[in-house]
């Protein structure tokens, strides 16, 4: 039996966690707030996962210990102060995003922080409600190190949870990180009243800058057409459930960043990933014009409809 060690007790930490039971392995959920780990244990519910009732064999702790797979399940901003300390074990970047400071992503930051450490990312189009109940989904797990990912998709993956190898990390986590920022704009799009064909365009052309960056970074277009990239990006810019494509519904709806975000108890990763997805996009000059302007937004530095209109405007070219 393999032994996993899910650290992030989130709606989608809980939600691995349950998966990872759910495939025969020893399951232990890592809380940072001991208050809550406690709660957690004695009620069999996360909060966060309405109606979901935690496995009996799954241990909610507040103290990490090594394991044979390590998931990392905190958002993306947190993952370098928490890296130093991670126990021993096969790391599996489940976080999506571009860190702010630095630009890097989740497998970037492992190698700097963890040097030699094996790791690889599991990613794709999956809400975490869904993925706790079981319902049928696939993912991805990209890595360099064919043993490792084909230890993670062994361990974690069942016949209603489909997991593909990849060996285009890069690809997969670009495509993970700037879907997110896509989804903002698209609910952004359909909370203005502008309507389908629109958010119809803006996720085709917004699908065209992630391939155009993930091939300058060395990652392939055919990775972005997959799962991790068309697959998630699908997912979150329809599904009411998104985080970041119900934060671009509000601010097309008029409401506020401050507002919007002062009402939420979870992270939307897309917010800090935008600016930074933009920074690293420039580093190697590709041209990111969705994202430039979701960012924009996020900034507060122009509205959304001079966002909208900077994009329409766009010299016309071909496709």
């Amino acid at each position: 039996m393999n032994s996993v060690q899910v650290i992030g007790a989130g709606a989608w930490g809980t939600a691995l966690a349950i998966q990872a039971v759910r495939a025969g392995a020893h399951v232990r959920l890592w809380a940072r707030d001991p208050t809550r780990a406690a709660a957690m244990a004695r009620t069999r519910h996360n909060p966060r996962l309405p109606g979901m009732k935690l496995p009996a064999t799954l241990e909610i702790t507040p103290i990490w210990a090594p394991a044979d797979i390590v998931v990392l399940a905190m958002p993306m901003q947190a993952l370098r102060s928490l890296a130093p300390d991670l126990p021993w074990g096969l790391l599996v970047a489940c976080c999506k995003g571009v860190e702010a400071t630095t630009h890097k992503l989740p497998l970037e930051v492992l190698a700097e922080t963890l040097p030699g450490r094996p790791a690889c990312v599991l990613t794709g189009p999956n809400f975490a409600a869904e993925i706790a109940r079981g319902l049928p989904a696939a993912a991805v797990v990209a890595g360099t190190d064919a043993d490792a990912r084909a230890t993670v998709m062994a361990a974690l993956g069942t016949a209603d949870f489909r997991l593909y190898g990849n060996d285009d990390p890069i690809g997969a986590q670009v495509g993970g990180a700037a879907k997110n920022v896509v989804a903002i704009a698209a609910g952004a799009v359909i909370g203005a009243g502008l309507g389908e064909n629109a958010r119809a365009a803006l996720v085709t052309r917004g699908l065209a800058e992630i391939a155009r960056l993930a091939t300058a970074l060395g990652g392939r277009a055919e990775t972005v057409a997959g799962l991790s990239g068309l697959g998630d990006l699908l997912l979150t810019c329809t599904g009411p459930a998104s985080r970041n494509f119900s934060l671009g519904l509000a601010l097309g709806q008029g409401r506020s960043m401050a507002e919007i975000l002062a009402a939420r108890e979870s992270v939307t990763e897309g917010v800090a990933t935008a600016p930074a997805l933009v920074a690293r996009a420039q580093a190697c000059g590709v041209d990111l014009p969705i994202a430039t302007a979701v960012a924009a937004v996020v900034a507060g530095q122009v509205s959304l409809r001079e966002a909208m209109q900077g994009l329409l405007a766009r010299q016309r070219r071909d496709e």
